[in-house]
């Protein structure tokens, strides 16, 4: 070899070790980001965790402190349903057996303050509020029922049309379409053929057909999170949904069963809430 290709062969050598020294910078760099990314990410969740389960404790204490009250009582019982259903599923999320890839535990816990909050808007003193017709139809659902069913949303739209304090009729229009827009949604993405195939020794309803907790199992594990105490948590969930539907279409709550602002807000809010909880168990 002479010195020609001596230099030729150390010039390669470096170049080597520099592509080697930038190869090991940008994989360092990008496990750096990764980290970061993570750090970020776990800090977030834990901070809505913590809000979650801050929110939660507020609303039981504020739940606790008033006064008794005859109203809502078909609501009022299945609060307290949910709020025993949620404790088995935080059991179950703290044994470390749930993977929750999809965020699942945090959405329960959220609607478990839901379900408390709602019940202490109803019990609240009523408010004097101004444009309360068009707050009660800004809603916080974006593209929720769109990805399920444009007509989901489109019905959506039209329940919200109907919330007005002035209408003597609201509550019934908005608890009949929201509660078809709960139906609906377990139907389109859980159909009774689709359940009995996949769980064939589920507990039938007393006609034959497939019961709605059926329906939640076979959702659940779809995506691996039909978890212990889980399913049960969301039927119970939906169950306390339909009982507010019943004491609110009974009407003995205001004078021509008309209600007040502070009561069709909470009622939109919980149906919100649950309308949100439902899309994370669906939607794949």
């Amino acid at each position: 070899m002479n010195l020609s290709q001596l230099k030729s062969q150390l010039r390669q050598i470096e170049q080597k070790q520099r592509q080697a020294i930038s190869n090991y910078n940008q994989a360092a760099r990008k496990l750096n980001q990764a980290v970061n990314n993570y750090n970020s990410a776990a800090r977030a969740h834990n901070a809505r965790v913590r809000a979650n389960q801050q929110r939660l404790n507020q609303e039981l204490a504020r739940l606790r402190s008033q006064p008794t009250s005859t109203r809502y009582p078909r609501y009022t019982s299945s609060v307290q349903t949910v709020q025993t259903s949620f404790r088995r599923v935080e059991a179950t999320a703290e044994s470390g057996s749930w993977a929750d890839d999809r965020g699942l535990f945090d959405l329960a816990e959220s609607e478990a303050a839901n379900s408390a909050a709602a019940l202490n808007s109803l019990l609240a003193a009523p408010e004097s509020e101004s444009d309360e017709d068009a707050r009660l139809r800004n809603t916080v659902l974006t593209s929720e029922l769109n990805d399920i069913d444009p007509d989901l949303d489109n019905r959506w739209r039209g329940a919200l049309f109907s919330l007005s304090p002035r209408n003597p009729d609201a509550a019934r229009h908005f608890c009949t379409s929201a509660r078809e827009i709960l139906t609906s949604i377990l139907s389109d993405r859980a159909p009774d053929a689709a359940v009995k195939q996949v769980l064939p020794g589920f507990a039938p309803t007393p006609n034959g057909g497939v019961s709605r907790r059926a329906k939640i199992h076979y959702l659940l594990r779809q995506t691996g999170n039909d978890v212990d105490g889980l399913a049960e948590f969301i039927d119970d969930d939906i169950d306390s949904v339909v009982a507010l539907f019943d004491d609110f279409n009974g009407g003995t709550h205001g004078p021509a069963g008309r209600f007040d602002f502070a009561q069709l807000a909470a009622l939109k809010t919980r149906v919100e809430g649950a309308i949100q909880f439902l899309h994370r168990i669906v939607v794949h």
